[in-house]
C-alpha cells in the first residue's frame, strides 16, 4: 500500500507526524507531493491541499527538509511526487542530486511521459533515483510495453482517464484492463491508483497488481479532521493511523487517544 500526502499540508509543522502516523498505519511506501499551482492530474482535494501548502509558502527545497526529517527515524521508501516545469526551473541534475541526498528513493512526474524521460532519467540514474511513468486504461499495448522498459521503480496504473478523486465508473471494465496491464508489464511491479477510498476497493482493484496507491482519500480525512477545530493533534493523528489501517487490512479495532 502506497500512500500520498502533499508537503506542508495542512500546515507545515503537521506534515512530519503525518508522515509517521501513515507509516504506523502500515503504508509500504509514500509518495510526498511536492506543491503546484497548476496540478494537471489532480482532482479537487489534492488541487486544494497544494493551494493550502502554497499559501503557507511552502517551496520544492522544503520536500527536501521534510524528507531530511523523516529519514532521521524511518527507513519506509519515499517518492516525490510533482510536476516537470518547477524541478526543470530548479534544475534536473541538482534536483536529483538534493533529492537523492536528502533520502528520497524515486520520482512520479504523471506529466512527464516515457518519450521525454531523456529529461530526467540520466541524471535520476546518476543520483540512484528510481522514475515511475504511468498507464491508463487507453494506453495501448505497445504502450504499456514502452512504459514497462522505461520505468525503474513501478508502472503506475491510473485506474480511469479521469482525475485523482474521481468516482471509479465501471469496476469490471477497470478490472479487464489492469489484467491486461499485468500480463504486459514484466520488468517492474505494477500499481494501481486513482479512485480507490476504502478497503473494499483496494482489494477489487488489486487483485491483478501487485499494491495500490490512495491519496484523495486520504487527503479529504486529514482536511475533515484540520477543519474539526477542537480536536487534539494527538488523536487527529491516531485517526489517521486508523485510517491508513483500515485501507490496508479492512475493519480493524484501533483505539484512539482522547
Amino acid at each position: 500500500m502506497g500512500l500520498f500526502l502533499t508537503n506542508g499540508f495542512p500546515n507545515p509543522e503537521a506534515t512530519l507526524p503525518l508522515l509517521k502516523a501513515i507509516e504506523a498505519g502500515g503504508a509500504d511506501f509514500i509518495e510526498l507531493g511536492m506543491p503546484f499551482s497548476d496540478p494537471l492530474a489532480e482532482g479537487l482535494p489534492i488541487q486544494r491541499s497544494s493551494a493550502r501548502a502554497l499559501k503557507h509558502g511552502v517551496t520544492l527545497s522544503d520536500a527536501f527538509d521534510t524528507v531530511r526529517a523523516f529519514r532521521k527515524t524511518s527507513e519506509t521508501p519515499l517518492l516525490l511526487m510533482g510536476y516537470i516545469n518547477p524541478v526543470h526551473q530548479f534544475g534536473v541534475e541538482a534536483f536529483c542530486q538534493q533529492a537523492a541526498e536528502a533520502g528520497v528513493d524515486g520520482l512520479i512526474l504523471p506529466d512527464l511521459p516515457p518519450d521525454e524521460g531523456h529529461l530526467i532519467d540520466s541524471a535520476a540514474e546518476d543520483s540512484g533515483l528510481d522514475v515511475v511513468y504511468l498507464i491508463a486504461p487507453n494506453s495501448s499495448d505497445e504502450r504499456i510495453r514502452h512504459v514497462d522498459e522505461r520505468a525503474t521503480g513501478f508502472v503506475y496504473a491510473v485506474s480511469m482517464t479521469g482525475l485523482t478523486g474521481s468516482s471509479i465508473d465501471g469496476v469490471d471494465r477497470v478490472s479487464a484492463y489492469l489484467k491486461r496491464a499485468r500480463s504486459l508489464v514484466t520488468s517492474n511491479p505494477l500499481l494501481v491508483g486513482f479512485g480507490i477510498r476504502s478497503h473494499s476497493d483496494a482489494q477489487h482493484l488489486s487483485t491483478h497488481t501487485d499494491g495500490f496507491i490512495v491519496g484523495s482519500a486520504l487527503i479529504n480525512e486529514i482536511e475533515r479532521l484540520w477543519d474539526e477545530t477542537e480536536v487534539s493533534l494527538e488523536k487527529r493523528l491516531s485517526k489517521i493511523q486508523a485510517f491508513a489501517q483500515q485501507l490496508k487490512h479492512g475493519d480493524v479495532s484501533t483505539p484512539l487517544a482522547k
